[in-house]
């Protein structure tokens, strides 16, 4: 077979040739880019001098690149471009994957060469980069089961393998039933309160379908605005207990034995390695350090949020009175009621801004804005290949003209695309090497009435996302092991964050949020309205935000074993969050693709822990110029690029002169009074 995973890719910067990849191709190539990485793995254990960092570390660091490389894009397209056929394929893939992983971090004789080499070596003649290193693949190795007999480690290979398939089906089955549901609607009058946008993208959807009227879906640029504007309130209840449902349904896509089997092994293999649980292992390499400051610091935000909320959901209650004729507030009733509060307080119809918001002219304003930053050039190519049409591709430069990065754009929903947004990378940055960086989001798509016109929501997601971009494009490390977005997870979300807060200034504005038909700027009293929202019903907005984090760590604390019924026990932990009723046949967790498809578990938290950090960090933005280049450098030469090279919280201190304070995020979200 002429395999083009199997050999370097010949295109400019070597760029993955899309259209030449084929399902059946990653197997084969996967299987001998094994093979390849064990000889590597071979040679380097094999090796007679004494073990020293060059010999040891170092080619540690770059084993198996071809393997990353080819793993990188069969994870990537199953996510965001995904058939039946790949999924098979990636299933069949996973446990190979895991058995290497394993084979290489049991391995005894590497292990006794990275022990000798961090036991020997004079750390002070170590670059610091080089000592992190060192010190991460040498904890990466005791942290794993290195130090384990050949018994527990066999253990060990079978829990590894069993969650990586556990954690893509987990994943399939709320993608299967995201995608095995539409709401059909043939009568005009059950489209009340809809704006005419949503209603010319349904009506596109029931074409696509060989269907008359308008269909809906559970995709977020269907989903949100229907939950938020239809006024059929039956309607709303129907589409949002279908939303709820996702992986907790009497059929082959449900998760609850799936999520229980991963939290108990989860539990075991923390175990096994001398933790008490999951929380523990996963802790120990985060800024937060451990369950009890995670725990500390919620209750903290807990207890300046809860009074804020109370007021808030009063105030929801209050409107209740007169959009639901006194009934009690449900789940499919708060998203349209807080958008009637939002339009009696603030006197804001976010809809009203959405030609604002044209996706191309705002793609055009964030580069501009990155350009003056940080001194980037985009520039689209059709030299490189997507992997699907709706895919651009963009060649970043310096502005004096020197390579930085190869970016791909995806913006709207699709079969075989999972809902949500990411940032990842196809090549991940190292000395003599740039980096490949995807953006994917699910954006509201064009219709053949208008352009792609962006909610605010979607402005701020974008911004998010290209900030996770910029820690990938942007990285300057000498190993990869350490480049980009290879950070503490409670750090990794500070520039993705931080990018958000240009969003709600208007300095910035200007330079994207123009009509799409007039081309009028957006009006001043809508920008100072765009900043109110950003501390309008931020009570209720935290305590979301901490129901999930508790949730995350009710799953993967000491007591997770116990946790015998999945409904009962989310009940039990948000008993004191949940405003709404409970509906019988909802939950969360079967859905919660963060914890147990992602890299989030026992890490949610870090959304909130981050925003303290870029709540700090704007601060010092605002008081030099938000467009201060100068600023942007000091962000970018110290954190951006350094990737995990040092702690993040050295890091932080260099770029800000001290320790971040949990003020400025209260002060910004409304919650110190």
């Amino acid at each position: 077979m002429n395999n083009p995973l199997l050999h370097p890719f010949e295109t400019l910067h070597q760029a993955a040739p899309f259209s030449a990849i084929e399902t059946q191709h990653f197997l084969p190539a996967l299987q001998a880019a094994i093979t390849q990485a064990q000889e590597e793995l071979e040679a380097l254990v094999g090796q007679t001098e004494p073990p020293n960092f060059e010999n040891t570390i170092e080619r540690l660091d770059s084993l198996g690149e071809l393997l990353d490389r080819n793993a990188a894009l069969l994870y990537n397209l199953n996510a965001a471009e995904t058939t039946p056929e790949l999924q098979k394929v990636t299933q069949e893939a996973a446990p190979l994957l895991s058995d290497f992983q394993n084979t290489l971090r049991l391995d005894p004789h590497l292990f006794e060469r990275i022990k000798y080499v961090h036991e020997h070596t004079d750390k002070a003649l170590l670059t610091k980069e080089q000592q992190t290193l060192l010190e991460k693949q040498y904890k990466g190795f005791t942290r794993n089961g290195a130090l384990l007999n050949s018994e527990q480690k066999e253990q060990l290979r079978k829990i590894d393998t069993e969650l990586a398939q556990l954690s893509l089906t987990f994943g399939e089955h709320v993608l299967a039933d995201s995608q095995n549901y539409s709401l059909h609607l043939t009568d005009a009058n059950d489209l009340k309160g809809l704006p005419q946008a949503v209603i010319d993208a349904a009506a596109e959807t029931a074409q696509q379908r060989a269907l008359d009227g308008w269909v809906f879906t559970l995709d977020y640029p269907s989903y949100v605005p229907f939950m938020t504007y239809a006024e059929n309130r039956s309607l709303r209840k129907e589409l949002a207990t279908a939303f709820g449902k996702k992986g907790f349904q009497h059929n082959e896509n449900n998760n609850t034995a799936i999520l229980l089997k991963i939290v108990r092994l989860r539990k075991k293999r923390a175990q096994l390695l001398g933790y008490p649980s999951h929380a523990a292992f996963v802790l120990e390499e985060r800024m937060a350090q451990s369950e009890t400051q995670v725990r500390s610091f919620l209750e903290l935000l807990n207890e300046k949020a809860n009074p804020v909320a109370a007021k808030e959901w009063q105030a929801l209650e209050t409107l209740a009175k007169e959009h639901l004729q006194g009934a009690t507030i449900q789940k499919w009733d708060t998203a349209f009621l807080t958008e009637k509060l939002k339009q009696q307080q603030l006197e804001l119809d976010e809809q009203k801004l959405k030609p604002y918001f044209e996706l191309d002219r705002v793609l055009q304003g964030l580069f501009r804005i990155i350009g003056e930053l940080y001194g980037l050039n985009f520039k689209r190519s059709d030299a490189f290949e997507g992997y699907h049409t709706d895919v651009h591709t963009y060649e970043v430069h310096w502005k004096s003209g020197d390579f930085v990065a190869l970016l791909y754009m995806d913006f709207f929903p699709r079969p075989g695309k999972r809902n949500g947004a990411w940032m990842t990378s196809f090549v991940s940055q190292k000395k003599g090497r740039r980096p490949h960086v995807s953006v994917v989001c699910n954006f509201t798509p064009p219709t053949e009435k208008a352009p792609s016109l962006l909610t605010f929501q979607e402005v701020t997601t974008l911004f998010h996302e290209f900030g996770h971009a910029l820690h990938g494009m942007l990285a300057d490390t000498v190993y990869s092991g350490l480049s980009g977005t290879s950070v503490y997870w409670d750090f990794v979300e500070l520039p993705s964050q931080l990018m958000e807060n240009w969003c709600y200034e208007g300095q910035a504005l200007k330079r994207f949020a123009h009509h799409y038909q007039t081309g009028e700027s957006l009006p001043e009293e809508a920008i100072e309205k765009l900043k109110k929202t950003a501390q309008f019903q931020q009570g209720l907005q935290t305590l979301r935000q901490l129901s999930f984090a508790l949730l995350d760590l009710s799953y993967h604390g000491e007591k997770a074993y116990t946790i015998e019924d999945v409904k009962k026990h989310e009940l039990d932990v948000l008993a004191s969050f949940q405003k709404t009723p409970d509906v019988a046949d909802n939950t969360l967790s079967t859905a919660f693709s963060h914890i147990f498809q992602g890299g989030y578990s026992a890490g949610y938290y870090s959304y909130k822990w981050a925003e303290v950090l870029d709540a700090d960090a704007f601060e010092h933005f605002k008081q030099h110029g938000i467009l201060n280049p100068k600023v942007a450098q000091d962000f970018a030469d110290t954190i951006l690029s350094k990737g995990g090279t040092e702690h993040p919280m050295e890091l932080y201190k260099k770029f800000r002169g001290k320790e971040p304070s949990v003020n400025a995020l209260l002060e910004r979200s409304g919650l110190l009074s």
